[in-house]
């Protein structure tokens, strides 16, 4: 006895809002419709797992996109496991030289695929997808493979060797992901937009002091920060002047951290009395430290979504004159390093604070401060 499409949709549509409170869906019933009971029941698994939050986020993202693809490309849901050809097609699709497709319009991703995805919210810039975002997703989609104890392709010399040719065929300069780096002179004119005493102004005051002053903290760890991660710790001395607040924020797991790490980092100074001042006045005394506030100034129960903490930094960026495009959340993490640099701090000091892991990454934020600053940049 076959069961009914919309009685298929209500139960995925049910079975995902089980995990709703993990995993945040704002497209809920366009997910039910793209994944089938297996992909729903594997997300389920994930989270009772204990899967960071932003990993599934991530895995979800790429799940729906495979499966919206696979759709409008074959006409059904991916197929497990997906055969060499299939990941061939996707490749193709994706990575493609857009000079040889003014001569052959049947290069890259069919005009009819490439509609549906679009209409459907998939598919938003033009031109082929960045090698990074097809690695990612082939890496998800083999993941998933391997989660239903299935054997795929993706090592396949054929897969390989087609990556590798379409890459070279479609150059792109990299990229960091904020354009900008959010550097002391920067932050000071965001932080000149949060004068008044509203909670709107202490909050984003907090938030932009805490995220630069903690190593330059990822939006995730930002909008997931609770009360009960920190610590205040003893006063620190200094000569001659008032003995300085300090705390320390327990961060726990984090991206680059195990399971079983406590990572933590610390607060000196004005960035303490920021955050003692926001959760004085929205009288947190437990729960997420960073929250909504409504427009008649109410303070939410609930944490800041990751994705406020960019759009905060970019409504103070257009506020203080800046081009708020050119700024993006993750400008200060780069920020902090870029400004660790220039003011001298030894780079293995400023990593303990920014829980970098790859010191190839670190140095290059240190490397462009010491030549900008010296002689080489100076010969004239």
């Amino acid at each position: 006895m076959s069961i009914d499409r919309p009685a298929q949709l209500s139960g995925r549509i049910a079975a995902l809002d089980t995990i709703a409170a993990v995993l945040p869906i704002d497209r809920r019933d366009e997910l039910a419709e793209l994944l089938t009971d297996q992909d729903v029941e594997t997300l389920r698994h994930l989270v009772n797992q204990g899967m960071g939050e932003n990993t599934l986020r991530a895995l979800t993202s790429d799940l729906a996109y495979l499966e919206a693809w696979s759709l409008a490309a074959t006409g059904g849901s991916l197929p497990w496991p997906a055969p060499e050809a299939l990941l061939l097609k996707f490749v193709a699709h994706h990575l493609w030289d857009p000079e040889k497709r003014l001569s052959d319009p049947q290069h890259g991703m069919p005009n009819g695929v490439e509609d549906k995805l679009r209409v459907q919210g998939f598919l938003r810039s033009s031109g082929p997808h960045a090698p990074d975002t097809v690695r990612r997703r082939l890496a998800t989609w083999s993941t998933l493979t391997k989660w239903r104890g299935l054997e795929g392709s993706f090592s396949s010399p054929a897969l390989k060797s087609a990556i590798r040719l379409a890459v070279r065929a479609t150059p792109r300069p990299r990229q960091r992901k904020s354009a900008k780096a959010v550097t002391g002179d920067v932050l000071s004119q965001l932080l000149a937009t949060c004068r008044s005493d509203s909670l709107r102004d202490l909050r984003d005051r907090a938030i932009l002091m805490v995220a630069f002053a903690s190593g330059g903290r990822r939006r995730s760890e930002i909008a997931s920060l609770r009360k009960e991660q920190l610590s205040p710790g003893e006063p620190i001395p200094v000569e001659g002047g008032t003995a300085l607040p300090s705390l320390s924020i327990h961060l726990g797991r984090t991206k680059t951290s195990g399971a079983e790490n406590d990572e933590v980092v610390y607060l000196t100074g004005s960035p303490v009395d920021a955050l003692n001042t926001w959760l004085h006045a929205a009288k947190i005394d437990k729960g997420s430290v960073f929250r909504a506030i409504d427009r008649w100034g109410n303070v939410s129960q609930r944490a800041l979504d990751p994705k406020a903490i960019n759009d905060i930094l970019k409504q103070r960026a257009a506020m203080a004159g800046l081009k708020p495009e050119e700024f993006s959340a993750h400008g200060l993490r780069s920020g902090y390093l870029t400004e660790a640099a220039n003011r001298g701090i030894p780079m293995p000091e400023a990593m303990e604070q920014s829980r970098h892991r790859s010191v190839q990454q670190a140095s290059s934020y240190y490397n462009s401060a010491t030549r900008r600053s010296g002689k080489a940049a100076r010969l004239l």
